[in-house]
Parts: structure tokens; sequence; C-alpha cells
């Protein structure tokens, strides 16, 4: 098991940048996929993009291709998540996740391990 430890977030203006980290403990992490999820004030948890271990392929949704970037970094254990071009329908809590099937990476229900979420709010 694998336990992920978030940081970074906060408040921007639209068209600003955030970066996020999720910290990893156990020597199993490189052998996770990590995912990326937000969830909103009345909305369901909404996967973000997430990245393969074993050739560091990359997904997106459609609402942050383009502007956001995922990228991890087994050495260090973490992972993050670059945020550009903020818009105020970005603002959320934001979750990192490990799994092992990045063929339903973008399903909350397939992940074994969450960090515990951290605010981001983009204001206009």
């Amino acid at each position: 098991q694998v336990l992920l430890v978030q940081s970074g977030g906060g408040s921007v203006q639209a068209g600003g940048s955030l970066r996020l980290s999720c910290s990893a403990s156990g020597p199993t992490f490189r052998f996770y996929h990590i995912a990326w999820f937000r969830q909103g004030a009345e909305n369901a948890r909404e996967f973000v993009a997430a990245i393969r271990w074993t050739d560091k392929n990359t997904s997106y949704s459609d609402s942050v291709r383009g502007r956001f970037s995922i990228s991890k970094d087994d050495a260090e254990n973490a992972a993050y998540l670059q945020m550009d071009s903020l818009r105020p329908e970005d603002t959320a809590t934001y979750y990192c996740a490990a799994g092992r099937n990045f063929e339903r990476i973008s399903d909350a229900n397939t992940l074994d391990a969450w960090g515990q979420g951290t605010i981001v709010t983009v204001s206009s």
C-alpha cells in the first residue's frame, strides 16, 4: 500500500498558475499509476489527469487538456499537477490517487489510495 500526502494549491486569479504536489511513502510508489481528480462544491469527483508508471504515458480530461500537465518523479517518490491558464470553473478540491489499472484510471472506484485533498480557488 502507498500513503499519499498532498501540498500546494491556494487562491489565484484567472489566467494564473498553480502546482500541486503528491508525495508518497513506501517503496512501491514507482509501480503505481497516478491520477488527479477534483470535486467542486456540488459536483461528483471528476477525473482530471493520469500518468502510467511504465512509460509515463499521460491522459487528460477534455476540460484541462492543453492547460494542465501531470508528471511523476519516481526518484523523489512524488507526482505533480502543473495547472496553467486557470479558469474560475477549475475551482475545486483536488485529489491525487494511486492505482494499478490504467485502462480504468478515470474510474475513482478503481483507485487504491488517495491523498487528503487540497483546495484550489480561481477568481475572475
